[in-house]
């Protein structure tokens, strides 16, 4: 796997970029990889004249190296954002059943304990709070408060089994809502080193384009390939409207 190799490889290199620096992608990720790729071949047969206006040739060794670790990267983050989105997607479909039964619980509660005010008082307490982490700590609140209280809420259709229930639905929420904090800290990891991975690409991208446009200035079948040629075929839609400082790279 030479992609897998090659994001070994960099990796250290790739880390080290400072939160500062990093670039994020403003074209397609596939096509930015395809044009890197095809730079290299392109610029292959020009490199004593590129050295001569003073480019570092050993980047354009080193763009296959850059493209491969940053095509891996590009993949790893896409498998654990897929993750993310099964996590959240379950989050999703249990968080309102839950709520339904958060909602039913406190109209069951209030009812049985109308002349209670301490236990008015305590399911009043319970609904303090709108995080997350908060309403699987109601939901399993008013399951222990319920089960305490069973005599008083027989009275209003409860009973011990659908209490516990509530208790166990807590824990089930709880669970998917760690797993889904901890998959988005994950996710954020994946995705900040596929953007380092991707500057240090762009930056040897950049710096060869640059030099290629030097040289050929004057040589258009030269010239043209050191163009991003999605850029250009953006720009040829709309010829009459191109912004300033649209990029050509």
């Amino acid at each position: 796997m030479p992609s897998s190799n090659d994001y070994t490889q960099l990796l250290p290199e790739i880390a080290a970029v400072k939160s500062e620096e990093i670039r994020k992608p403003n074209i397609p990720f596939d096509i930015f990889l395809q044009e890197s790729e095809n730079l290299f071949q392109w610029c292959k047969d020009d490199r004593e004249m590129l050295e001569k206006c003073g480019l570092d040739v050993s980047l354009i060794d080193k763009l296959p190296l850059l493209s491969g670790a940053c095509r891996e990267a590009q993949a790893r983050w896409v498998k654990e954002n897929k993750t993310k989105k099964e996590a959240e997607n379950i989050w999703r479909k249990e968080y309102p059943v839950a709520l339904n039964l958060k909602n039913e619980l406190i109209h069951d509660f209030r009812f049985a304990f109308r002349k209670n005010p301490e236990l008015l008082s305590k399911i009043a307490n319970i609904e303090k709070g709108n995080s997350y982490a908060d309403f699987v700590q109601d939901l399993n609140d008013l399951s222990v408060l319920g089960i305490a209280n069973l005599a008083l809420l027989t009275k209003a259709g409860r009973t011990r089994e659908s209490l516990e229930n509530a208790a166990l639905l807590a824990n089930r929420v709880a669970e998917l809502l760690a797993t889904v904090n901890s998959e988005k800290q994950i996710n954020a990891g994946f995705l900040e080193i596929r953007n380092k991975a991707y500057t240090l690409l762009k930056n040897a991208v950049d710096e060869i384009r640059e030099c290629g446009r030097f040289v050929f200035w004057r040589n258009p079948e030269r010239l043209k390939g050191y163009s991003s040629a999605y850029w250009q075929a953006r720009n040829a839609k709309r010829p009459a409207e191109k912004p300033a400082g649209t990029p050509t790279n």
